[in-house]
């Protein structure tokens, strides 16, 4: 057996909410049903190779803190270096039985200088990441390419004015789906980190619009020449790094997908911060995109609403998780999807076990925020509500409304009869959020 690269850290057991020892889970019951299902299948935790594995602590204003024992002696941005990433990632994924990772391609194995010398430092780091899913169990839930960092990509990918940018960005993007189903990835992410702009006074909006469609088209009809079997998902977010992405939020991802016909090939991936940058809430987002049919999966973390850039702090609030689950059990749950940590320790939490600290907060959090979720849908009271504040909808005429049995003039002969109109009840929004208080 391989010498443990964290030998302080035991394997992350569930003890219960009386437990005062650091590492356990004290919500976290991997095995405990929720409406008939277990909590693992409920929330198929992924741990993230890049912030777990590539983050340093570094900011705009100061270098990187992170301790990392099994880097050291190695080279920044070496091979070397990524190798030894590979071991001590899957022990921390072992030791907290996360059943999924996720991945950028630059972030498992580093730029080179040509586009084939990076792509054999990607194979030999593959490699070893199969040994590792092959001893450990963890599986990929998704896999994606980093197509933001290098200096290439500073006017875009799929949306650069520049068309090697764009070819050089579909052989990436090409490389990291064959990557994905290799190791047989349960979905594909795009996120496009700089595909919007920053001025409009030098953007074609409408030209790279179309160049995104087309490069979105053109990876539906790869994964269907390799026979890709996972879902393909869209991630929004309004700004940072661009000023304004065109994958702002949910809302104009679908509309994107419905304008270039895309939409019965890609769901969502839904992440707190960037709904809470848009303006949104999780919820909300994770409403559109349900009702639309398009919930594919969730980043899990949060942001501080103080601050106006992407945080990526670990989940820890449990009003969110909660109002996060109650969505997700309402239509159905996940399928290929899962609840991703994309999230990162902070600059002064520099420590290996910092990491493992992290996730079982955030594993607790969404496992506390199911069962509370599970206990409102059992009571029913808030549902109910909901259900009778449409009751007149479920007569005649709201069911022709809804049919499309009537138009403008029924409904004008329906009003002059009606004199003044009387709403039947209050709201009771305060109401509503006492009860959801009860179970918190």
């Amino acid at each position: 057996m391989a010498k443990s690269l964290l030998p302080n850290i035991p394997k992350i057991e569930f003890a219960g909410s009386k437990s005062r020892e650091a590492f356990t889970f004290k919500h976290y019951n991997p095995t405990e049903l929720v409406e008939g299902k277990t909590m693992k299948d409920h929330l198929r935790f992924s741990v993230v190779y890049w912030h777990t594995m590539c983050g340093t602590g570094s900011d705009m204003f100061g270098w990187g803190t992170a301790v990392r024992p099994w880097e050291k002696g190695t080279k920044a941005g070496s091979l070397e270096q990524a190798k030894r990433r590979v071991p001590a990632f899957f022990e921390i994924c072992d030791k907290l039985g996360a059943p999924f990772y996720a991945f950028h391609d630059r972030d498992l194995a580093p730029h080179a200088k040509t586009l084939s010398e990076s792509n054999n430092y990607l194979d030999q780091i593959v490699e070893l990441l199969k040994e590792q899913m092959q001893q450990t169990g963890v599986k990929l839930l998704w896999g994606t390419a980093q197509n933001f960092v290098h200096p290439r990509y500073m006017h875009g990918a799929a949306t650069s004015c520049n068309v090697d940018s764009f070819a050089f960005a579909a052989a990436q993007v090409k490389k990291a789906m064959e990557v994905t189903k290799e190791l047989d990835g349960e979905g594909y992410v795009f996120w496009g980190g700089r595909e919007g702009y920053s001025t409009l006074m030098n953007t074609n909006l409408k030209r790279e619009m179309d160049h995104l469609g087309a490069f979105m088209h053109m990876a539906v009809d790869y994964k269907k020449k390799i026979g890709f079997k996972g879902s393909f998902y869209i991630e929004p977010k309004p700004k940072e790094p661009t000023k304004h992405q065109y994958d702002s939020d949910a809302a104009a991802c679908l509309n994107f997908l419905r304008e270039y016909d895309l939409l019965e090939h890609f769901k969502l991936n839904i992440e707190t911060n960037h709904a809470t940058l848009a303006g949104h809430t999780m919820q909300h987002e994770l409403e559109v995109a349900s009702a639309a049919g398009a919930l594919g999966s969730i980043d899990a973390n949060m942001g501080d609403l103080f601050l106006g850039w992407d945080t990526d702090q670990f989940p820890t609030d449990i009003y969110l998780t909660t109002q996060c689950m109650l969505t997700i059990l309402k239509h159905g749950g996940f399928t290929t999807g899962g609840t991703n940590f994309d999230a990162k320790v902070r600059r002064e939490s520099f420590e290996p076990e910092d990491l493992i600290h992290a996730h079982i907060a955030g594993m607790d959090t969404f496992a506390r925020g199911l069962k509370i979720a599970a206990a409102i849908r059992k009571d029913g009271r808030i549902d109910e509500f909901v259900k009778n504040r449409y009751r007149t909808w479920d007569g005649s005429l709201g069911q022709k409304i809804e049919n499309g049995k009537v138009g403008f003039s029924e409904l004008e002969k329906h009003a002059l009869k009606l004199g003044e109109v009387t709403n039947l009840e209050s709201g009771r929004q305060e109401y509503l959020e006492a009860i959801f208080n009860e179970f918190i």
